[in-house]
C-alpha cells in the first residue's frame, strides 16, 4: 500500500512539474495546450506552507513539538498497531500477496478494456470493492488510484476481520479492540493525504495551490482552538438566531440557570413542563432555529415550557457529583411547582439527563414524594448500561485513569468529550472535514446543528468520574439500594410515575437496545416509541420537516408490563425490543404530535396565561433574559 501511494505522490509531483522539476508549470511543448495549474510557482506555495507552520511552531511550541500535527508519527503509530494483526506465517502472507496481484490484475485487465472502447477511458466501473469515500469517478479513471484504493479497501477488510477473531479476550475488551482498529484503518485512507487523492490533487492544480493554502490556515486554527471546526460560527449569535425563543431566566444556582419561556397562547395547559437537556451539551439543541426549536413547538400547542440550562463546569465545581446533579433536577421541579402553585409538572430528561430523571424519580418514590411528577419523557436516555454502545470503548481503568489525569483543575474540558463523540461517528464528524476544510480548502458552511455541536461544555471532575464508573463501569443504577443518592437509597422499581419512552433506531451514543431495557426497570405505565435517525435527528424532527418516521404498537394509550394506567387501560409491552419491531407500525414523519397526544391524556385541563404563567410580569422579579448567561460561558 505504501509502494502505492508513492507512485501516486510520483505522478502528482510530475503534474506539478512537468517539466522536469522546475517549479513553475507552463504550456505542453508538443501540443502547446496549457495544463491546469499554469504559472502556478509551486516552490512559492511551497514556501508558503512552510512559513505558515514555522509561525505556529514558534507561537506554540510546545503543542507542535507534541508530535499531533505529525502525519510520520501517527503513521508509525498506526503500523505498530496494524502489525500485532498482520499474520505472521508465511502461507498466510502468501494469500495476501495473492490477493493483491490478483486484485491487480483485475483493475489493469478492466483498464485496458475500458481503453480499447471507442471514445477512450470511461473509469472502472466494476471493481471488487465500493465505498462511498472513493465515489468520485476520479478514483477509478486512472489505475493508480483505482488500485490504491481498492488495496486500502482490501487491506482494511483483512485488518478488521483480524480483529474480530482475536481469541481470549473478554467481549468489552474485543469490542473495543475492533472499535479502536476501525478508526486507525480509517485514518490510513488514501483520501486523507493530499498526494494520494485524486480530487485534491486536482483541485490543487486548479487552484494552484490556494486550497492547500487555505487548508494549512483552516488546519492551524483548529489547533489553536483545539477542536475541529465543522461551521461557520461567525453566523451565529446566541439569542439571535439561536436560543432565540422569548423568555425569561426566573432562577438560578450553582449548577443551572432555570428559563421560563413566554406563551404565546391565550390558554395553556395546567400542569407546566420542565425540560432538563444533558450538561454534556448546552440546552438549545431543543431550541435551534424557529423551525427547528422543540421549544416554540411546545409553546404554540399551548403548554407552559420551562428549561434547564446547565452551568458549564469551572475549577470552584471540583467536588460536584451525580447526586448533586439529581439534587438540582429535584429543585427545579420544586421551584416550578411553587412559582406557579401547581402539585406537579410534566418532565424531559434527554440523554444523561433522562437517566439522572430516572434517578430522580426512584429518589422521589422513596421519599413519598412521587406525586410531584405527573410524567416523565425519556429522550435517548439508559438505566442499564450492559449494552451501551461503542461509548463503552472508552470506559476501562486506564482510560478512566488517563480521563482523570485530563481534569486535575477539577474539570473536564469539554472539547475532550466533543472529540469522544465525534469520534463515534469519525466519518461524518472527522475525517468528512479533514477532506473537505484542510485538503480541498472549501469554505465552512452554516449549519446551525453543529454549531451547537461544537459549542462544548466543561463537567465536573467528581462528576465524570462516578458516572463512568458507576452506570458505565459497574452498572448500578439497576441493581436495587446499590447507590445511595442525597441520603436516599435508589430502587428504580418503586417508579410508578407514566413515562414515555424514546429511542432512535440509528443512535450510535444510546443504542436502541440499550435504551430499551428502561422499560424493565419500571412499575408504572410505559409508552414505548422509536423514532428514526440517531441520537440529535431522532429527537430534533419537527412535523414541518416531513422527514424519517417513528414506530408504536398498534393501539394507542399508556402501556404498562405489570400495573394499571391511571391514564386509561394498561397493556404489556413486548418482552423484547425485537418483538416490538414486529408488532409495530411505522408512521410517517415526526413522532411530536403522538407524543403531544400523550400528554394531553393525562391531563388536558387548561388555565389562562396570565400572572407568572407569563414571565417577566407586572410584581414579577426574574434575573435576566433568555437564553442567560449559563448559556454562553
Amino acid at each position: 500500500m505504501l509502494a502505492l501511494q508513492s507512485e501516486a505522490a510520483q505522478q502528482m509531483l510530475d503534474a506539478f512539474l512537468p517539466a522536469g522539476g522546475s517549479g513553475k508549470t507552463g504550456a505542453d511543448t508538443e501540443t502547446g495546450a496549457s495544463p491546469k495549474g499554469q504559472g502556478t510557482d509551486w516552490n512559492e506555495v511551497t514556501a508558503r506552507l512552510v512559513a505558515m507552520w514555522q509561525d505556529f511552531a514558534q507561537q506554540n511550541p510546545a503543542l507542535a513539538a507534541s508530535g499531533m500535527a505529525d502525519p510520520a508519527r501517527w503513521m508509525d503509530m498506526a503500523g505498530q498497531w496494524m502489525g500485532q494483526f498482520m499474520p505472521a506465517d508465511g502461507d498466510a502472507g502468501s494469500q495476501i500477496f495473492t490477493d493483491i496481484l490478483a486484485l491487480w490484475e483485475s483493475v489493469i485487465g478492466q483498464f485496458m478494456l475500458a481503453t480499447g472502447k471507442e471514445g477512450g477511458p470511461a473509469g472502472l466501473l466494476g471493481l471488487p470493492r465500493s465505498d462511498r469515500r472513493f465515489a468520485d469517478p476520479l478514483w477509478r479513471d486512472n489505475p493508480v488510484f483505482a488500485m490504491l484504493h481498492q488495496a486500502y479497501l482490501m487491506a482494511a477488510e483483512q485488518i478488521m476481520d483480524a480483529a474480530a477473531k482475536a481469541e481470549g479476550l473478554p467481549p468489552e475488551r474485543k469490542m473495543q479492540l475492533a472499535f479502536f482498529t476501525r478508526l486507525l484503518t480509517e485514518a490510513l485512507s488514501p483520501a486523507h493525504f493530499p498526494l494520494t487523492n485524486p480530487v485534491v490533487i486536482e483541485r490543487t492544480l486548479e487552484t494552484g495551490g490556494e486550497n492547500l493554502v487555505k487548508g494549512m490556515s483552516h488546519f492551524i486554527a483548529d489547533l489553536q482552538a483545539g477542536q475541529l471546526t465543522h461551521t461557520d460560527n461567525k453566523a451565529f449569535i446566541i439569542g439571535e438566531n439561536i436560543a432565540a425563543t422569548p423568555g425569561k431566566v426566573v432562577y438560578e444556582s450553582q449548577l443551572f440557570q432555570l428559563i421560563q419561556y413566554t406563551p404565546v397562547t391565550d390558554k395553556v395547559l395546567d400542569v407546566p413542563l420542565v425540560i432538563f437537556p444533558p450538561w454534556i451539551n448546552r440546552f438549545y439543541i431543543l431550541d435551534l432555529s424557529p423551525k427547528k426549536s422543540f421549544v416554540k413547538w411546545c409553546l404554540d400547542h399551548g403548554i407552559s415550557t420551562f428549561m434547564v440550562s446547565w452551568k458549564s463546569a469551572d475549577a470552584s465545581m471540583a467536588d460536584v457529583g451525580w447526586e448533586d446533579y439529581v439534587a438540582a433536577q429535584a429543585e427545579a421541579i420544586d421551584v416550578v411547582r411553587d412559582r406557579l402553585t401547581v402539585p406537579a409538572v410534566h418532565t424531559i430528561g434527554y440523554c444523561v439527563a433522562g437517566t439522572t430523571l430516572a434517578a430522580t424519580l426512584a429518589m422521589l418514590a422513596r421519599r413519598g414524594e412521587a406525586e410531584k411528577v405527573a410524567s416523565a419523557t425519556f429522550f435517548t436516555a439508559q438505566v442499564d448500561f450492559s449494552e451501551a454502545g461503542e461509548l463503552k470503548a472508552f470506559i476501562d481503568e486506564q482510560q478512566m485513569a488517563a480521563v482523570d489525569t485530563l481534569a486535575s483543575e477539577g474539570f473536564l474540558d469539554g472539547r475532550y468529550l466533543s472529540l469522544t463523540f465525534n469520534l463515534l461517528r469519525s466519518p461524518d464528524l472527522l475525517w468528512s472535514y479533514v477532506i473537505n476544510n484542510y485538503l480541498l480548502g472549501e469554505d465552512y458552511k452554516p449549519f446551525d446543528l453543529l454549531f451547537w455541536n461544537g459549542h462544548g461544555t466543561n463537567l465536573p471532575a467528581r462528576f465524570h468520574r462516578e458516572y463512568l464508573r458507576q452506570l458505565y463501569h459497574q452498572n448500578l443504577l439497576v441493581v436495587p439500594d446499590a447507590i445511595t443518592l442525597n441520603g436516599t437509597p435508589i430502587d428504580l422499581r418503586k417508579v410508578e410515575t407514566p413515562c414515555y419512552i424514546q429511542a432512535g433506531r440509528e443512535d450510535h451514543i444510546a443504542p436502541p437496545q440499550s435504551v430499551w431495557k428502561m422499560t424493565g426497570q419500571f412499575s408504572g405505565p410505559m409508552e414505548f416509541m422509536l423514532a428514526g435517525s440517531g441520537h440529535i435527528a431522532g429527537v430534533v424532527n419537527p412535523p414541518e420537516a416531513k422527514k424519517y418516521q417513528y414506530w408504536t404498537l398498534p393501539e394507542t394509550g399508556p402501556q404498562t408490563g405489570n400495573k394499571k394506567s391511571k391514564a386509561g387501560s394498561a397493556r404489556a409491552l413486548p418482552a423484547t425490543l425485537d418483538s416490538f419491531v414486529e408488532q409495530a407500525i411505522e408512521n410517517p414523519g415526526s413522532w411530536w404530535d403522538h407524543w403531544l397526544g400523550w400528554i394531553r391524556d393525562l391531563d388536558d385541563g387548561e388555565t389562562n396565561a396570565t400572572g407568572k404563567r407569563k414571565p417577566g410580569g407586572r410584581g414579577d422579579k426574574v434575573i435576566e433574559d433568555a437564553p442567560g448567561r449559563y448559556v454562553r460561558g
